[in-house]
């Protein structure tokens, strides 16, 4: 058994080892402090000290010997491979590879020189930037404007809107801004001529791989055409990568999502380079994301022929496009007007009833009677009876005529006989019920000659006739039947 001096000293050993290790975890930060110290300082400089620091593309050998190559290809005039010839094995479709990787590097260098011009202008018009959102456009106004204070001596009206230009020249007049050195000026410009001479080369890579999809995608740039085609096979990675791509992910090739700082995202189109094909275009803004679906699985279709060099000539493609537009013709159709629905034709047969004592029962119950018949039927050249004279009320027709023998009108009114009814009924209930008999009578009497003597109440009240008199009658007697 351990003794106390014993687990004091393993809870030194255990501190002792904690301190070690947070010693190590305290190198390990240091090492990450001093990287991302580094890394930071890096970012600085090539933010700040030099543009050959920032743009490193037109310098390599890769986009020199790519351009190139556009240049002798744009140069002559091609037919494309031949039918059967693998496509990967194209060396113009290798180059067409290549100039679409190239693309997405040209615009990622221009990204980054806009950022340089950006970070070194907004000395000079801050607030700039906030108005012209294009690098491109942007590059431009800051080489037009140079180290002017009065920019509404520069005319910018063939670079942008006029909108965009009296935002410019309202906001100029309150800037806080102030000219820029000789040398950092110079820096500006050099940037902005680099930021348009690569925008030259990424227009030129795209000419080249538009004039080239009728040749390598023929179906698809039938579909899509050519600039949306170039677009959708340099993002995808080349035919076979677009072709093996389902339908739902071709739709959305190069969307971008935008921030729309806490707003609802719902009323966002969630389409890519589609949206811009003249298909989509003329469609009604309601069909277009249905239209979407369909050219992108259309365009998908084409592409896996395209992929196999099915066809060069472009047939498919165009029936396929056709039939997209049929489709969309077809939705913007009224619907069809609502026709009249005729009847049935009726059956000639007669239906079939059921039998039976039940049946023959409901008939008879329902069957008209030989008085109805008689009432419904008329003697020739005789008047028929009626139920109020000459002619008037209901008529009776050969009911008590002579000659019929079979059934007549009885000679009291139904009327009449149905009110002698009610006066039997009210006389027998004043015969009954009329007398009322006082509730302290009784049916015992006390006599001298016999005490106490039962007798009939009603008859000192002289009800002694009617129905009640045989009971208490002294001459009424037992009455004896006759067994039959």
């Amino acid at each position: 058994m351990a003794t106390l001096e014993d687990s004091f000293l393993a809870d030194l050993d255990e501190l002792s080892d904690n301190e070690a290790e947070m010693d190590e975890n305290d190198g390990d930060v240091g090492n990450e402090e001093e990287d991302v110290d580094m890394d930071m300082a890096d970012l600085e400089t090539l933010n700040y000290d030099d543009l050959d620091t920032v743009s490193k593309l037109q310098k390599s050998q890769r986009y020199i010997d790519i351009m190139q190559k556009v240049e002798e290809a744009l140069g002559k005039d091609s037919d494309g491979a031949e039918k059967g010839t693998v496509l990967e094995d194209d060396p113009e479709y290798k180059l067409i590879v290549d100039c679409n990787q190239l693309s997405v590097d040209i615009e990622n260098e221009i990204a980054i020189v806009h950022s340089f011009i950006r970070d070194k202008y907004k000395l000079k018009f801050q607030e700039l930037e906030s108005l012209v959102h294009h690098p491109i456009d942007y590059a431009r106004v800051v080489k037009k404007i140079g180290n002017e204070t009065d920019i509404t001596l520069v005319d910018l009206g063939d670079l942008l809107p006029s909108a965009i230009i009296m935002g410019i020249s309202v906001t100029s007049l309150t800037t806080k801004g102030s000219p820029l050195p000789e040398d950092v000026l110079q820096k500006v410009l050099g940037a902005c001529d680099r930021a348009l001479d690569l925008d030259s080369a990424r227009k030129k890579v795209l000419d080249f791989v538009e004039s080239k999809m009728g040749s390598i995608a023929p179906n698809l740039s039938a579909i899509v055409g050519s600039a949306v085609a170039a677009k959708l096979v340099g993002t995808a990675g080349g035919v076979s990568a677009l072709a093996k791509m389902p339908a739902c992910n071709v739709q959305v090739l190069g969307h971008k999502r935008k921030n729309l700082a806490g707003f609802s995202s719902t009323s966002q189109s969630r389409v890519g380079y589609i949206e811009q094909t003249e298909i989509l275009q003329s469609t009604p803004p309601g069909l277009r994301a249905r239209a979407s679906r369909l050219v992108a699985a259309k365009s998908t279709l084409a592409a896996r022929v395209d992929a196999t060099r099915g066809d060069m000539s472009g047939i498919n493609g165009k029936a396929l496009r056709e039939e997209i537009r049929k489709k969309i013709e077809k939705w913007q159709e009224p619907p069809p007007a609502r026709q009249p629905k005729p009847l049935p034709v009726p059956d000639s047969e007669p239906k079939k009833r059921r039998g039976g004592r039940r049946l023959r029962k409901m008939k008879e119950r329902y069957a008209v009677t030989d008085m109805r018949k008689m009432a419904n039927r008329m003697r020739f050249g005789t008047p028929e009876e009626s139920s109020l004279g000459d002619g008037l009320g209901e008529g009776y027709g050969m009911l008590g005529q002579a000659g019929s023998n079979r059934l007549r009108v009885s000679s009291v009114p139904s009327k009449l006989k149905l009110n002698a009814k009610v006066a039997k009924k009210l006389k027998e209930r004043q015969y009954t019920g009329g007398a009322t008999t006082s509730g302290l009578t009784s049916s015992l009497a006390f006599t001298p000659v016999q005490g106490i003597e039962l007798c009939n109440p009603q008859q000192a009240l002289g009800l002694g006739s009617g129905t009640q008199s045989t009971y208490f009658s002294e001459s009424g007697t037992f009455s004896k039947l006759k067994k039959i």
